[in-house]
């Protein structure tokens, strides 16, 4: 058989490569995820994550310059991830109120479907609230279409988003101390008060709020 073109045995090399890199970084996010989930994130050290996610621990700074940056990284893939998923569940759903609704709900019975997200959201989802990316965007999104079709009445998206944001992460707070409260219930009564807060009349937020939601997405 022909020797292989050095240039072709250069770029397989190369993708080889790459791919190990992109093993070895995905590697050090889910062990970061797993570690943030269990709370466990501020006492581990680099020499333990690079354990967990089973990669020597020089191969940590050829990622990531510290511990802060690969937890901040952790938290934007979860949150991203997340997004991605209710983007692609409620993607039908044309009534803005529905669509929040939906996406308020899901993220509420996360401690169910998706539990190591939930514990992510729960334990960093505040230092997110207002970020460029994960949940944040999509929510601002949301609002913003609801006051330009003239389903929400807000004067600030912004706002609007801190005000819905807290509530959501104080409700996943309290079912992780009070799990008899959580719930599809809990969560309807969270999405109507919201939608409430957004601007519906009480009627129509509750009957929008326990529409059936879509198919959910499962971890």
């Amino acid at each position: 058989m022909p020797d292989q073109p050095r240039e072709s045995r250069g770029s397989h090399a190369g993708n080889r490569f790459d791919r190990r890199r992109a093993r070895t970084r995905s590697a050090l996010i889910s062990a970061a995820r797993a570690l943030l989930a269990e709370g466990a994130a501020a006492e581990a050290s680099i020499q333990e994550i690079a354990d967990r996610a089973d990669v020597g621990f020089g191969s940590f700074y050829n990622h990531f310059e510290s511990k802060s940056a690969l937890f901040d990284t952790a938290v934007m893939d979860a949150l991203d991830e997340y997004g991605q998923l209710i983007d692609a569940v409620a993607g039908g759903v044309e009534d803005p109120a529905e669509v929040f609704s939906a996406s308020v709900r899901m993220t509420i019975r996360m401690m169910e479907t998706h539990p190591e997200l939930a514990q992510v959201l729960r334990r960093r989802g505040i230092e997110q609230l207002h970020a460029d990316a994960g949940l944040a965007p999509r929510a601002l999104r949301d609002i913003e279409k609801g006051v330009a079709t003239g389903r929400f009445s807000v004067e600030d998206p912004r706002i609007a988003l801190s005000a819905v944001g807290g509530s959501i992460l104080g409700l996943l707070q309290l079912e992780s101390v009070r799990p008899d409260i959580s719930g599809p219930d809990a969560a309807e009564q969270l999405a109507a008060l919201i939608l409430r807060m957004l601007g519906l009349p009480p009627g129509e937020a509750r009957e929008v709020a326990r529409r059936p939601l879509p198919l959910e997405p499962r971890g």
